[in-house]
């Protein structure tokens, strides 16, 4: 059957609802097809469950929170910000609260209140929602979207997509949205997982797994060559690294790099090698464990580090030679993990990469390439810090597209 709307909006998650709502509540005729068999099944398990909406604090600040594309996003989270979005609920019946640190949550702390309200709203200005329709293909001619699914070819003016990334797959992230890109014309940038843990070979702390440490330093190094810093929490794992400092970094690690972590927070090598001269010049005929604890790591951490080192951990400090000194002194501060692999697909939180920013318009999202195509969401190379900035940028980006095809729709009835 062959159907002609104004607006198609493939893609049935926060950015795409939140888009139809924009442009319905615009007297926009807006169709949503959606390949599952309801809507937002990755933001109902977003936050745990609980749906981590967005982040409190100074919207510049957001741009720090999206890697090296931050930039772009600056106009649409000055357009719609933080502080919109948490009014935009709070205004419409489903309050939001702001956690220590941050956070930001329904105060139910239940994504299908946030899920629930864009399908009432939606549907309230008239947006037709066709559930279990997934897009087959997408083709653009003489100046109209033809978008086919398994059932129908539907005609519009305006196409958004809203397809997400292609982590989470079983909520139907499957990477749909970076292959309409190509077929359009659009370069994909290189995609894989973002907000991941890694595994490390010959991991040597598996047995430690659940100790944590706050704002380390770590460094990133491929071939030799030192790529990047960062600085955030850890935590040993049974496999590997994780905890908000290995997520928010995982965007630029690859199997084969190498991480190396400082358990010391702002003191490097040099300076460790002073203080731990100094200590145990100071501490007569303690063992060097004891020594070690007074830098605040913790106990069966330091024990390993010991034997890593090949250092007797009930050995006295004066009888530390320079030699293992400088090894001890080298894997407190900079302890190397060599990257085997990312989590995968299943398991990673965002997915890095996607359609080439270089061809999208950041002030309207619409595309440089074909006049009254948008993208909205993860489906383009951003991905955000964990705390709620993926979701903000979802919705940032969904907000513009609906303005500029609000004006769009206006300047062709005049």
């Amino acid at each position: 059957m062959s159907v002609d709307i104004s607006l198609i909006i493939v893609g049935g998650g926060p950015a795409g609802l939140f888009c139809a709502l924009q442009a319905a509540s615009e007297n926009i005729d807006v169709l949503v097809l959606e390949k599952k068999r309801s809507c937002g099944n990755k933001l109902l398990i977003s936050g745990s469950g609980q749906c981590n909406i967005t982040h409190d604090g100074e919207i510049q600040q957001f741009l720090l929170h999206y890697g090296d594309n931050g930039s772009f996003l600056k106009p649409s989270l000055m357009n719609f910000g933080n502080q919109d979005l948490i009014s935009f609920f709070n205004e419409r019946g489903v309050p939001l609260e702001i956690e220590p640190g941050g956070k930001v949550f329904p105060i139910s702390h239940k994504a299908s209140d946030i899920l629930d309200f864009l399908i009432h709203d939606c549907q309230k200005y008239g947006v037709r929602i066709k559930n279990s329709s997934p897009v087959t293909d997408v083709t653009y001619t003489d100046g109209r979207f033809q978008v086919t699914t398994d059932e129908d070819i539907v005609t519009s003016n305006y196409l958004v997509i809203a397809t997400g990334g292609e982590t989470y797959p079983a909520t139907g992230s499957t990477g749909d949205g970076f292959t309409f890109a190509s077929r359009l014309g659009h370069t994909v940038t290189e995609t894989g997982s973002a907000l991941t843990g890694i595994q490390v070979k010959d991991y040597r702390f598996s047995d430690l797994s659940g100790i944590s440490f706050a704002d380390l330093n770590i460094t990133l190094f491929r071939d030799g060559k030192k790529i990047k810093t960062h600085i955030g929490d850890i935590l040993f794992t049974h496999s590997g690294l994780s905890g908000p400092g290995i997520l928010d970094f995982s965007r630029y690690i690859r199997p084969g790099d190498t991480l190396k972590v400082s358990f010391t927070p702002g003191i490097d090598t040099r300076e460790m090698n002073e203080k731990l001269i100094k200590r145990i010049s100071e501490s007569g005929s303690k063992q060097l464990r004891t020594v070690l604890n007074g830098f605040r790591l913790p106990e069966r951490v330091v024990r390993r580090l010991l034997e890593l080192a090949n250092v007797d951990p009930d050995l006295t400090g004066p009888h530390l030679t320079k030699k293992d000194r400088t090894n001890l002194v080298d894997l407190i501060t900079a302890c190397p993990f060599e990257v085997s692999k990312l989590g995968g697909h299943e398991e990673a939180m965002a997915t890095r990469g996607g359609v080439n920013l270089s061809e999208v318009n950041p002030k309207t999202m619409e595309s440089r390439i074909i006049s009254g195509l948008f993208f909205v969401g993860e489906v383009l190379d951003i991905d955000g810090d964990t705390g709620g900035y993926n979701l903000q940028a979802a919705f940032s980006t969904a907000k513009l597209a609906g303005q500029r095809i609000h004006v769009l729709s206006e300047d062709e009835k005049h």
